[in-house]
């Protein structure tokens, strides 16, 4: 019997099996969970050296209480929930494997423009709907409205986080710059964005909150 017909169907086989590795959706390990900030400048790290961004210092955070986990940054500057929303699917493809978590952090952009409270509730809506659909956990992340917008839009705008928590079954972190809102020593020149010690007080604030969230 020659090689040929002695291995052919093996190695048909091989073949095979590789052809349906490579087409299967390739997961994070879950020894080493993949979390995916999508976000705007409070995500991307604005304005702060290399390293002392959010994604960096949870994912510093999270393996020094022994969650060997990768953070990736998925944060533009000046974006709104819409431009959240545009960017997902692609953004998801480029990660090149299922993330274990997302955080959703928007909707800062769109209160400081003053946009329609409602329109930003739909993009998050949508947004937290596609990561849903596609069997992907969700932390949204709250924001709070500047109080020079007036009571009426700051309660409609903040109601807004609770509410779709509270529709879709996932875990909500109230305001993401919990512990450093109103101190100015933690805030960059711009009084919108936190020095590097800021983050690290939100970093420490929300990694319970993200432990919770990885369990679930």
């Amino acid at each position: 019997m020659s090689r040929v017909m002695r291995y052919g169907p093996i190695s048909g086989l091989v073949h095979l099996l590789l052809a349906l590795l490579l087409a299967a959706p390739v997961h994070a390990s879950p020894e080493r969970p993949l979390i995916w900030a999508l976000g705007d400048s409070l995500t991307a790290g604005y304005g702060l050296p290399p390293r002392e961004g959010f994604t960096e210092q949870l994912e510093r955070a999270l393996r020094g209480a022994g969650v060997p986990a990768e953070v990736r940054n998925g944060g533009v500057s000046g974006d709104t929930a819409a431009q959240g929303r545009a960017r997902l699917l692609w953004g998801l493809r480029g990660l090149k494997a299922r993330p274990d978590l997302v955080i959703v952090e928007l909707g800062a952009n769109d209160m400081l423009r003053g946009l329609p409270p409602q329109q930003t509730e739909a993009n998050l809506d949508r947004i937290i709907s596609e990561l849903k659909r596609r069997g992907i956990p969700v932390l949204l992340a709250g924001m709070r409205a500047a109080p020079n917008l007036g009571p009426q839009y700051r309660a409609r705008f903040e109601s807004i986080y609770p509410r779709l928590a509270k529709k879709h079954g996932v875990p909500l972190y109230p305001f993401f710059l919990e512990g450093v809102a109103g101190n100015r020593a933690l805030f960059q020149g711009d009084g919108l964005h936190p020095t590097a010690r800021g983050v690290d007080v939100v970093v420490r604030r929300m990694l319970p909150a993200v432990r919770r969230a990885l369990r679930r």
